[in-house]
Formats: structure tokens, C-alpha cells, sequence
């Protein structure tokens, strides 16, 4: 059965969307079969493998609200072993529409159950926001990566997020568990980007992924052409970047040795 992972941060513009494609990407060139799950009415990470929402038929909505299976709404994509439940602007009243339902934060939960043990790896991204799509996709998770950005505010509100973490483990999913702490757009000529990282390693410690993400213009221009950046620019650094960031995620899940991990 595969491992559901969310990425959550209601602080917008830390690169949420773009690790999310890109890790998804990361791990389908890694040869394991993932699903990219578009949690956002935005719908970039839609948009970001090569799909137009405006022409998005079946999206999340439709399996939340409709009760469509997720089976009729998954699309491939261009990426092997890469999938993807799209969405579109609809997505935005389901936030009214699922307010009277019973159990309406377990919805989602319900929809990825359907269909996860077709998968090595779920990655869901989350909208730059605590409401209730969002509360939804943490209680489907099994874990959650928080992708914080290497600026002046990077900690503002990451605590906020880690108490709804919590109220979530306690009152809705025990087992969520909280997969790392990602640094991006990290620039090391910046001495405030090392001070960053430096704050946060000290405060979060064994929390945050070793890899980070470093400041790229290849990862900027990838979404424009409908790729992700592996696709745009094999060799660039936010391309390796993220590559390294799947190996660490599969090495610490026992996918492949450490040994495999380290390889180039």
C-alpha cells in the first residue's frame, strides 16, 4: 500500500506547488508509480505537469462533492509512473458545500483510500491555507512535508501549522506523522539564508531534511512549459535538488539503502 504525503503551508509563495510537482516527478523518474493529488483551487500543480485546468472536466471536486470515483478523474501525464488528480477553480465552493456533511473531514481520506495501495507514493498539495480542503488532506496523509522558505519570515506561522498539526494527530489522525522540514530558495551567497537555515536547524533540528533547495531559474521557467524542471533542465541544480529530496524520502522509508541514496 502506498504512503500518502502531504505538503502544507498556509504561508503562500515557499514553494509548496513546485516541490510537490517536482518531488512527484522525482519519484516517478525513480521508477516508483506516485499520484500527484491537485488540493488546491489554483490548480498550478495541475497546470504544472501539463494539463490546462480550464479544460479539466472531473476534478478533485467532483470526487469530494459528486462522490466520482477517483478512478474516472486521474489522468496520466507525459511523466512515466506519474499520474495526476487534477483540479480547477470548482474546487473553491467545495469549502461551502461539504460544511453540513457528516464526518466532512474525512472526505478526502476517503476518496485516496480508494485507490492507494495502486501507488508507491501519494503527494498531495495542499492550498496556501489552514481551511477545511486543507484539514482534509492532512487527515488523509500519512505524513506531512512543511516547505519552509529561506527569508526573514520564514518561522512566522510555522507554528501556527505545527499546533494544527497537532489538533489534527490528537482529535482526527494519530498516525500523521510529520515527514521534514523542507528549506527552499536557498541562496548561500545570502548571509540571511544562512542564518535561516541555521534557526531553523536549531529549533527543528533532526525535523528538517538534510537536502535543500536552492534558489533556481530553471524550477521558475519549468511551470511556463507545462514540465516539471527535470523535464525543462535535467541537469540543473533545482533538477538535482529534488532528486536528492526523493532519494532522502525513499531512504527513510525503507524504499532503497542509504548506500542506493548517496549514489549518483
Amino acid at each position: 500500500m502506498g504512503k500518502i504525503i502531504a505538503l502544507a503551508n498556509q504561508k503562500g509563495g515557499v514553494g509548496k506547488t513546485t516541490s510537490a510537482i517536482n518531488l512527484a516527478a522525482s519519484l516517478a523518474v525513480l521508477e516508483h508509480k506516485t499520484l500527484l493529488v491537485d488540493a488546491d483551487p489554483q490548480a498550478n500543480a495541475t497546470s504544472g505537469v501539463g494539463l490546462d485546468p480550464k479544460n479539466v472536466k472531473l476534478g478533485l471536486y467532483d470526487c469530494m462533492v459528486q462522490e466520482i470515483h477517483p478512478k474516472d478523474v486521474i489522468q496520466s501525464t507525459e511523466t512515466p509512473f506519474l499520474d495526476l488528480l487534477p483540479s480547477n477553480i470548482d474546487l473553491v465552493g467545495a469549502e461551502i458545500e461539504l460544511l453540513e456533511i457528516p464526518n466532512r473531514e474525512r472526505i478526502m481520506d476517503g476518496v485516496l483510500k480508494s485507490i492507494k495501495n495502486q501507488y508507491d507514493f501519494i503527494i498531495i498539495d495542499c492550498s496556501p491555507s489552514l481551511g477545511l480542503i486543507t484539514t482534509n488532506a492532512l487527515v488523509a496523509a500519512d505524513s506531512v512535508i512543511i516547505p519552509v522558505q529561506c527569508e526573514y519570515f520564514a518561522l512566522e506561522g510555522l507554528g501556527k501549522l505545527l499546533n494544527t498539526i497537532k489538533i489534527i494527530q490528537n482529535n482526527l489522525n494519530r498516525q500523521l506523522e510529520i515527514e521534514g522540514i523542507l528549506l527552499t530558495m536557498y541562496d548561500s551567497r545570502l548571509r540571511l539564508c544562512n542564518s535561516v537555515v541555521e534557526d531553523v536547524k536549531t529549533h527543528f533540528q533532526d525535523m528538517v531534511f538534510d537536502c535543500i533547495i536552492q534558489r533556481n531559474t530553471k524550477l521558475g521557467e519549468a511551470p511556463s512549459f507545462g514540465v516539471p524542471v527535470i523535464y525543462h533542465d535535467a541537469d540543473s541544480r533545482g533538477s538535482i535538488n529534488y532528486l536528492n529530496l526523493a532519494k532522502e524520502i525513499l531512504v527513510k522509508n525503507g524504499k532503497i539503502t542509504a548506500e542506493e541514496g548517496a549514489a549518483s
